[in-house]
């Protein structure tokens, strides 16, 4: 196996580099800046759209840069998903660029199952609008009420009323609806009480004006708001919507979910690689540039000890993210199950060791907003709940290397 970029991947990542370096990075704090006087407080209904953000996204379309996660070429940059990887990586260096080239979640999973999943007319009306980056979409399946590691659990339904479909349910951690441009749901919810466990439930096409959809409040993750998308609580009061707008069947929700989380754990756990790179970084600026007792903080106590396991930490969850890409690039993602478990699992906790390590070497600053650790310490404690906690994963890995063992017992 080979993991190094194609051609044309590296080219698109050498693009992505240099934009990154020339457009973005000198302006990150000018950004957080901005969405911080956009975007006070909770009250999602004054939040607004960053002028900043807006002229990076026509930039970054004008050159190229657009819908990089979509290995369709007529619609994305036609790229495997182990050259996407990369660009990923690059991405998750600063939190919020993903938004800039139009590959942040929850866009990119919604778009995968559109493209794959959709109708013409949904496509029409829904995919094209997102693969311009006119509107935003949201994924409404975790729920309050249940244990979200067991998604079978999950008490919203969809019933059949004629030519309509009724909706009930109330979730939540629903990324991306306080969004000023959030204009689509997918919602999931239990469909087929009566057939086998993964065949209950499905997916449903909502927009958000729909009446009876109320969006109740934002979630703070330790105390931030995460502005312009916000993630939020939302209740779906019957709720009707034209059954034209299920997504490919009834009791096809879990089978349009796998086929949408496995590339979207790659996105994730690159641009957790990408954090941890940044972190590393900072680690040793700050550590290389500040004394404390005469001497200079990364010689002090067992720094080079945390830089030089850092290192490695990254290289090895990097190394095995990229083989689980070349894996679902190759033989697809059923095949690669396990690895998707464990780079879940390894990736995230990772970024969380090497973001508290140097926000440690920085003292109080490493608490505000003047470095970016604590957003990333956020955005890497939130991952290992996202798309599945870390023990739904570990009992994956355990499962399958099991049976592989029980399979060969004569």
């Amino acid at each position: 196996m080979d993991f190094e970029p194609s051609p044309k991947g590296q080219e698109m990542l050498d693009k992505l580099r240099d934009f990154m370096a020339q457009q973005v990075i000198p302006r990150e704090q000018d950004y957080l800046a901005e969405i911080r006087r956009l975007c006070p407080g909770a009250d999602w209904t004054q939040w607004q759209v960053s002028p900043l953000m807006e002229g990076w996204k026509a930039q970054a379309k004008s050159a190229g840069l657009w819908n990089l996660f979509l290995p369709d070429a007529e619609h994305g940059a036609g790229l495997g998903l182990q050259d996407y990887a990369r660009l990923a990586e690059e991405m998750g260096r600063i939190p919020f660029a993903a938004e800039i080239f139009n590959c942040n979640a929850p866009d990119t999973g919604n778009m995968e199952v559109l493209h794959y999943f959709g109708t013409d007319a949904q496509k029409d009306r829904w995919l094209k609008p997102l693969l311009e980056g006119s509107i935003r979409s949201v994924f409404c399946m975790t729920e309050p009420e249940v244990a979200s590691s067991d998604a079978t659990t999950m008490q919203a339904t969809i019933t059949e009323d004629g030519g309509e479909l009724i909706l009930n349910g109330r979730k939540w951690w629903s990324t991306g609806i306080g969004h000023p441009h959030a204009r689509i749901a997918i919602f999931m919810g239990l469909s087929n009480p009566e057939a086998p466990r993964h065949a209950q439930h499905s997916m449903v096409l909502v927009p958000l004006d729909t009446p009876s959809v109320t969006i109740d409040r934002m979630l703070p993750t330790f105390g931030e708001y995460d502005p312009p998308l916000g993630h939020g609580e939302v209740t779906f009061t019957d709720v009707r919507v034209p059954r034209d707008n299920l997504i490919l069947g009834l009791g096809r929700g879990f089978e349009i979910a796998q086929g949408r989380l496995g590339p979207g754990r790659i996105h994730h756990c690159m641009r957790a690689i990408g954090a941890a790179e940044r972190a590393l970084e900072l680690m040793i600026r700050r550590g290389s540039s500040r004394q404390a007792f005469g001497r200079k903080l990364i010689d002090l106590g067992a720094n080079r000890d945390h830089i030089a396991r850092a290192r490695i930490a990254i290289d090895q969850a990097r190394l095995l993210t990229l083989y689980a890409a070349w894996k679902i690039d190759t033989q697809g993602v059923r095949a690669a199950m396990t690895e998707i478990s464990a780079i879940k699992v390894v990736a995230p906790s990772m970024l969380q060791e090497v973001v508290d390590r140097a926000m440690q070497i920085h003292g109080g600053m490493g608490l505000t907003h003047d470095v970016p650790l604590s957003e990333l310490f956020i955005v890497a404690r939130a991952l290992r709940y996202a798309d599945g906690p870390d023990e739904v994963h570990l009992a994956q890995v355990a499962r399958r290397e099991m049976k592989k063992y029980a399979e060969a017992r004569p």
